[in-house]
């Protein structure tokens, strides 16, 4: 029992410290406990197995997509827009819309995408945005609280039920305690952040380069670029981009190609993107072309391709819908060619940027003027800004293989904002499934079950670009650390040590009454939060409150639920949760700011749910 509580203690420091990742430690405690002979290799290597762990896997591909296909941006920015002017609409939005989203995805990502969006509603109203981006944060956590999979913790108290045998909780068996958390962050951190956060300077935030859109416009490319689609009795099916020749012809770039899979594929992905010059044209292709419209008409009546949009631009067209130049899997880039390139005094057409790099130069910037046409015969000069286009991979090749130019931005970063919109329905749809599988009992599917559809099915229908796509939205940090912690909540129960801690506990506060129990254990895991992940803090004392609650003879569902709040409800360190960390910078906020604001909202929290959770969940 000791050796298992030494190698506990022992992590802890080491979480506490930081300087180790904290799935690496977590990693070496499990490989401590199985040197020491305490657990066996299947069950030290349980955690990896576990439902939880699964689901959470599950969960950040579903959250992934929800984000990736912007159909999160869409729904907040739009809710966020009905505060106008006004401070205090503002803030209750802020809180309101950032706890609905936090209730279906991680608080982190829920943070990440509202965090500018809140910035610029702050910027527009004159007011600081440090007023909103710490409630911002909290009320990330708060709306956690609300669902089944709203935090790790809330997985984990119910897995601890289900493991011992008694009934698991609803989808929405946590959504009483959500809503009053939600209600506790409203009125105290209202007056809290107006009194500390409101007098902080704004943050003027660079823009950290050009967006698509800016480059779109100017480089005229609005102006320049028209869509021409395939005909049944074209000329040009069954041929290559590369045969075809467009440029020497009728100097002429394809931008790109649109193939609508809709037909063949009713229910996996519609559009597809295609650059490559190998690509075969197929009848119903768009072909989105740059260049001189009377070159365009000339192409188009050679080949028997019809104009699109009664010879409109693409960008006149998209305004009248209400939208702009779409980039999905394919955009656009500028690359500054060095005073030193070797590329100096050579043509566009011999530097061959299409036949080493599948890229396209669609304009060159030099000075004040910026050349569109007859790209192929324009020789490059030192300090010319090329614009070029292809697949965002691509272009991030750029950066590597070559030290004749600097690639300026960041090709994979403006990748990565780059939402699939007309997914959003999509994974609108496939949420809500996910969401009444787990809710409606007669639906005989799982909880794990549901999320594993859930998260196959984002990536089936496009909503999530690729599996690479998919495996990168996981944070595997955070499975690693809660699959290696699960083995060491198993080891004290083997070795007693669980037993040993409830017993000093149900002794130490059992003679005051169940609710002295609860308000011990709640705020034993409020403190330990503030050191270690809340998810670990969760798997380490899930069991201890269930033995306490044998012990007493009484519900472990108030005592675990009070394991679950105390985990996700930490505000008083930057540091305790992810969601806390990131608003610091945006928000300037320093150390104690949390203390100030944090804090005293952990406080009246624990004592509110100290005497609402029993009345929700009887002893």
């Amino acid at each position: 029992m000791w050796i298992t509580i030494g190698i506990l203690v022992l992590s802890a420091i080491f979480f506490v410290n930081g300087k180790i990742r904290s799935d690496l430690v977590a990693l070496c405690a499990l490989v401590a406990l199985l040197v020491c002979q305490i657990l066996t290799p299947e069950e030290a290597l349980s955690g990896f197995s576990n439902s939880v762990v699964i689901m959470m896997i599950g969960l950040f591909v579903v959250g992934g997509a929800i984000f990736q296909t912007g159909l999160a941006k869409m729904i907040s920015s739009k809710i966020l827009r009905l505060a106008g002017k006004s401070e205090t609409r503002l803030f209750l939005l802020v809180i309101l819309v950032t706890s609905a989203i936090g209730a279906f995805v991680s608080n982190t990502g829920t943070v990440a995408l509202m965090l500018p969006i809140v910035v610029s509603l702050a910027a527009s109203a004159n007011v600081s945005p440090s007023r909103f981006l710490m409630p911002l944060a909290f009320a990330s956590s708060m709306g956690g609280m609300m669902t089944l999979i709203g935090t790790p913790p809330n997985l984990v108290i119910n897995d601890t039920l289900v493991s011992a045998g008694l009934e698991g909780l609803s989808f929405f068996s946590f959504l009483p305690v959500g809503l009053i958390c939600v209600a506790v962050g409203i009125l105290v951190l209202m007056p809290l952040s107006k009194i500390f956060l409101s007098g902080k300077k704004k943050k003027n935030a660079g823009t950290g380069g050009k967006s698509l859109q800016q480059l779109v416009k100017e480089y005229g490319l609005a102006s320049n670029l028209f869509r021409v689609e395939v005909c049944s009795d074209s000329t040009v099916i069954g041929k290559s981009i590369i045969e075809l020749d467009i440029r020497r012809r009728f100097g002429l770039n394809i931008m790109e190609i649109r193939r609508g899979d809709s037909s063949r594929y009713r229910f996996l992905k519609t559009i597809t993107q295609l650059t490559s010059p190998e690509t075969t044209l197929e009848n119903g292709d768009i072909l989105y072309v740059s260049g001189n419209f009377d070159e365009v008409r000339r192409f188009a009546g050679e080949c028997k391709l019809d104009i699109l949009d009664g010879h409109h631009t693409e960008e006149a067209v998209k305004i009248q819908e209400g939208n702009s130049l779409d980039f999905y899997e394919i955009g656009i880039a500028e690359i500054i060619i060095v005073p030193t390139s070797g590329l100096i005094n050579k043509s566009i057409k011999d530097i061959d940027l299409r036949g080493k790099f599948n890229i396209n130069v669609l304009g060159i910037r030099r000075k004040s003027e910026y050349l569109l046409h007859d790209l192929g015969d324009i020789k490059v000069h030192g300090g010319d800004v090329m614009l070029v286009q292809g697949s965002w991979a691509n272009i991030a090749r750029l950066n590597k293989e070559d030290a004749d130019w600097v690639v300026l931005g960041q090709p994979l970063a403006e990748a990565a904002k780059v939402t699939l919109d007309y997914k959003a329905p999509v994974a609108g749809v496939i949420m809500l499934l996910m969401v009444a599988m787990m809710v409606f009992d007669f639906i005989p599917v799982e909880p794990v079950t549901a999320v594993m559809i859930a998260a196959i099915l984002m990536v089936l229908t496009g909503c999530i670009r690729n599996v690479e796509a998919a495996y990168k939205t996981i944070n595997w940090e955070s499975v690693v650390l809660i699959a290696a912690m699960m083995p060491m909540s198993l080891a004290l129960e083997k070795t007693g040590a669980s037993a040993w801690i409830s017993n000093t506990l149900v002794q130490g506060l059992g003679s005051y009454g169940p609710i002295a129990l609860m308000a011990g254990i709640y705020f034993t895991t409020s403190l330990m939060t503030m050191f270690i992940s809340n998810t670990a803090t969760a798997v380490l004392l899930a069991p201890i409150a269930m033995q306490s609650a044998a012990q007493m003879g009484i519900s472990p569902v108030p005592l675990l639920f009070a394991v679950a709040v105390g985990a996700s409800m930490c505000f008083a360190s930057p540091f305790s949760t992810p969601p806390n960390a990131l608003v610091m910078p945006a928000g300037q906020y320093k150390f104690m700011d949390y203390i100030k604001v944090g804090l005293p909202l952990q406080i009246i929290m624990g004592i509110v749910m100290v005497f609402v959770l029993p009345l929700l969940f009887p002893f």
